[in-house]
């Protein structure tokens, strides 16, 4: 009967190291999934900065590129005045 006693705190120590077991892998399989989560979250927000900044960019040079423009209309007509300058005094 002893025998049988001692084999029964034994099976129960080794059934509550098992749950224990059980639960120190549930608890890492939790954090790892919280890291995951974060980590994501981070990337997202990553990814959003990103994008917002190449919005940024993109107006910036879609206004460079109006004002290249407006320059290149006025040298044209500045150079189209002076042309005509030059005619008119090489007629005189």
């Amino acid at each position: 009967m002893r025998k049988l006693t001692i084999a029964g705190f034994a099976l129960a120590t080794v059934m509550t190291a098992g749950c224990a077991s059980n639960q120190a892998g549930v608890d890492e399989a939790t954090a790892t999934a919280n890291s995951a989560e974060q980590t994501a979250e981070n990337a997202l927000n990553t990814a959003n900065s990103a994008a917002s900044s190449a919005r940024t960019a993109q107006q910036t040079a879609e206004e460079a590129l109006a004002a290249a423009k407006a320059a290149e209309r006025a040298a044209n007509e500045a150079n189209e005045r002076a042309k005509r300058m030059l005619e008119q005094s090489s007629m005189k």
